[in-house]
């Protein structure tokens, strides 16, 4: 099977029935992209370090464009201009890992803000009303009321589809992956990363750029469990319907609830929960 991208070979030593064999072995790649925003009018334009985010080599553009979205920096997408890698020759890997994003001159941004946004986001103890009610601040796509409905047999379908477009989780079984699905059940686009949070974004930037947002005509499934994080930036892009093979946290489905979103966990085989918005799901 060739290789994919995102994917490196390592030499491992394999123990079966107390028995030591030298093979070689395949794991997904990690590693650093920081994240440079270049914005203001043409005459005062500035160029400033925005975050560095752990992800996985490719689709790097659709990453950042997803992760401004989600972080409240921009509405649309056009409002970037252009995206290009800006690293250093000193290494394959390096050149790769700095990503400047040309906002449009109109785009406001307060780095002051965002800084405070960044802090409290990834502190411990933020009082979850207090989450939603800044989520609330934000501009948001709301999903439709009710709309769109899936069958439980389309629904059960999501994650086989997934299975057959995840060539770095079939050569690794080490990585995320959140995938779209149109009104019909159909796969339309799947993303594949370390993170979960990267999947989520490289999937919305890479819709943004197709022209096909918000997404309140999509149902979108992730691998793994559904934090408040994930369903905060799909009811951001306007996801009527998030489901994921794992379970959801109290607080994800607090704001799944209070946004009108369909929250289905535990998504295996022929059973699957329905935590919100279960008007969607019609038998």
């Amino acid at each position: 099977m060739p290789q994919s991208a995102g994917i490196k070979s390592t030499t491992i030593f394999q123990f079966h029935n107390g028995q030591r064999k030298e093979r070689t072995d395949t794991v997904a790649c990690e590693e650093p992209l920081e994240i440079k925003l270049a914005f203001g009018k043409e005459v005062q334009r500035e160029h400033r370090s925005l975050a560095i985010t752990m992800r996985t080599p490719g689709q790097d553009e659709a990453l950042a464009i997803g992760f401004l979205f989600t972080e409240g920096i921009i509405g649309q997408a056009s409002e970037v201009i252009g995206v290009r890698h800006v690293g250093q020759a000193l290494s394959p890997e390096s050149e790769k890992n700095i990503l400047l994003v040309e906002l449009s001159p109109d785009t406001l941004v307060d780095f002051e803000q965002l800084s405070r946004h960044f802090y409290t986001s990834s502190s411990c103890g933020v009082c979850g009303k207090a989450s939603i009610e800044m989520l609330r601040a934000v501009n948001l796509y709301y999903p439709r009321h009710g709309f769109p409905t899936y069958s439980p047999k389309q629904i059960q379908q999501f994650p086989w589809q997934m299975m057959d477009h995840q060539p770095i989780f079939e050569q690794t079984g080490g990585i995320h992956a959140a995938a779209a699905f149109d009104e019909q059940g159909q796969l339309l686009c799947l993303q594949e990363d370390v993170g979960r949070h990267n999947a989520m974004d490289k999937l919305i930037g890479q819709t943004m750029r197709t022209g096909d947002f918000p997404m309140r005509n999509q149902a979108v499934m992730v691998s793994g469990r559904l934090s408040f994080e994930l369903v905060q930036k799909a009811a951001m892009a306007g996801v009527p319907l998030l489901a994921a093979v794992g379970a959801p946290s109290s607080l994800a489905v607090e704001l799944a609830e209070s946004h009108g979103m369909t929250l289905i966990g535990f998504l295996r085989g022929r059973r699957f929960n329905v935590y919100t918005g279960v008007e969607r799901v019609v038998v």
